[in-house]
């Protein structure tokens, strides 16, 4: 009987060692599954701290600006062809107070320019063909000005997203290496690290990511932005040779 007792105890203890060795795999594949697919984007999150709020904000404060830039920076809102034909119509025929009546109605770069060239023509005698030219100039480097300021707000955003993430970093180590520092259990110190530099490395990444694409909209829009101003320089001079050739005539 204590013969057979023993055999059993012997299967018994075998089998639990066998049962072990299979188990001790399939932890480690869960583990390193686990470890393969990364944190999720909430825990990321979580880890940059409130450094990541202010990216966060600074990012759709970047969509708005470039929602908004789409819609505004175009022919079709800087110089609409309609009011451009009304307008140089009616100063064709020498009708100023209508063709400035249409300026007045749609309000744009292009009815600024025109305006200034009307009311410069209205109020300065006959003669002062090169004050009159100097007046438009003016007033179309004002609204040139304007056009190319828009896009600066990208710009700004995409100076100030990298800067927060570097302040993220620091605040990052100076935790890290606090809380090593100031840690009197050796097991704690690896955790408290990690941490730190995870704070670190997530609100920097994070400040490029925010950084980047406003840097690219910014070139783009400044492009357009010459484009439209081109236009618009062009379209006013159009409107000086118009009044001129009437003062002429």
């Amino acid at each position: 009987m204590k013969t057979l007792r023993n055999a059993a105890c012997l299967l018994l203890a075998s089998a639990g060692a066998a049962l072990a060795q299979e188990a001790l795999p399939a932890a480690d594949s869960a583990a390193s599954a686990a470890l393969a697919a990364g944190p999720t984007f909430e825990e990321l999150f979580r880890a940059g701290g409130w450094i990541m709020w202010v990216l966060a904000g600074l990012s759709v404060l970047a969509l708005a600006n470039v929602a908004w830039l789409l819609l505004t920076l175009r022919r079709g809102v800087t110089a609409p062809r309609a009011v451009v034909h009304d307008v140089t119509d009616k100063l064709r025929q020498g009708d100023l107070d209508e063709a400035r009546k249409v300026c007045d109605y749609r309000p744009c770069p292009f009815s600024h320019v025109a305006m200034a060239a009307i009311d410069a023509a209205r109020n300065l005698p006959d003669g002062e063909n090169a004050t009159l030219s100097a007046v438009v100039e003016g007033e179309g480097a004002r609204q040139a000005n304007l056009l190319q300021s828009r896009s600066q707000w990208l710009l700004d955003i995409a100076s100030i997203a990298p800067m927060a993430g570097l302040l993220g970093t620091v605040l990052g180590m100076l935790a890290a290496f606090r809380g090593v520092g100031g840690d009197t259990l050796a097991s704690a110190k690896p955790v408290v690290l990690a941490q730190g530099v995870s704070l670190a490395l997530v609100t920097t990444i994070a400040g490029l990511m925010v950084a980047i694409p406003c840097m690219c909209f910014y070139a783009w829009f400044r492009r357009q932005a010459a484009k439209q101003v081109a236009t618009l320089e062009c379209l006013a001079a159009d409107v000086v040779m118009i009044i001129l050739s009437r003062r002429t005539n």
